[in-house]
């Protein structure tokens, strides 16, 4: 599952798990977000393929953020990366030139932790991740098929690492004794420098297929980070909000069903190269807006 195609069929293929809402009606073709700025009050974008690809800055993204900030506009951040702790968050972006405050960005990672309870935690989590801000007992899970048994519930932050016959000691554990699992990035591929990753979401997705019915997952398209933010906007109407980001299933249906405006990024992220025409058609999902960069 490594190209687009291949990707979106995946989205489509669980569609039944995902928020519903309704299609955007004549989508329009913008050259940049100044062109709508009267029509918005905060736009909130997504990380991967809208201001960075992997570990590079998309061109012009910080200084269009600046700009924007200075016309008055309130600016946030969704990312689905749950890979690391909120302040390292904030200080990926500073170090990829971008300016941004702690209040500016929410990941699903804060949200899934927010909803954890006190239990023993397996978390599947990246090597650098010391897990210090989960605030619950955990344990690091890799290799050893007893820790599998022996915590309580199943916290995925991170595919970094993952593989298959750890997937396969993940899910007969939970046939045998199904506890709760959180999936703490609902997305299924994002785009690197290199090509796609699989996140967290995809695995998630195939232990649902196996019949694993205690799952939740957090982040875009669900309701809980979009949640937050609106939140955090407590004086906008979510109809003045702006969700830029480059994914139908993710970005723009999540935001669509909060009744937020949406604009598709094009150029950098998982419609990178292709025409989004018929994709957009085969899902029955369109944005307000479209343009090529913010």
């Amino acid at each position: 599952m490594h190209d687009v195609a291949s990707i979106f069929h995946r989205y489509e293929a669980i569609r039944h798990r995902l928020p519903s809402a309704a299609r955007a009606k004549n989508s329009i073709f913008i050259a940049s977000l100044i062109e709508i700025v009267d029509e918005i009050d905060a736009f909130v974008f997504d990380a991967f393929g809208v201001l960075n690809v992997g570990e590079t800055p998309i061109p012009g993204a910080a200084q269009r953020l600046e700009e924007l900030r200075h016309l008055g506009v309130q600016i946030r951040i969704l990312s689905n990366a749950a890979s690391y702790p909120h302040d390292q968050a904030v200080q990926k972006f500073r170090n990829l030139g971008i300016q941004i405050d702690a209040e500016e960005i929410i990941t699903s990672r804060d949200a899934a932790l927010n909803d954890l309870d006190d239990r023993l935690w397996g978390c599947i989590a990246a090597d650098a991740d010391q897990l210090d801000d989960i605030g619950k007992d955990t344990i690091k899970l890799s290799s050893q098929a007893k820790d599998y048994d022996n915590v309580e519930g199943f916290l995925f932050l991170s595919s970094e690492g993952w593989a298959p016959e750890y997937q396969a000691m993940l899910r007969d554990s939970l046939l045998r004794k199904p506890r709760p699992l959180i999936i703490a990035n609902a997305d299924i591929a994002a785009p690197r420098d290199y090509g796609f990753s699989l996140e967290p979401g995809h695995f998630g997705h195939l232990l649902a297929d196996d019949g694993i019915k205690d799952i939740k997952f957090y982040g875009k398209p669900f309701p809980e980070v979009f949640e937050m933010i609106e939140k955090s906007l407590p004086t906008i109407s979510t109809s003045r909000i702006a969700m830029c980001g480059d994914t139908l299933h993710t970005d723009i249906l999540g935001a669509a069903a909060r009744n937020w405006r949406t604009v598709l990024v094009e150029r950098d992220g998982m419609f990178a190269g292709v025409d989004t025409v018929s994709y957009r058609t085969d899902a029955g999902l369109d944005s307000t807006w479209r343009l090529s960069r913010i």
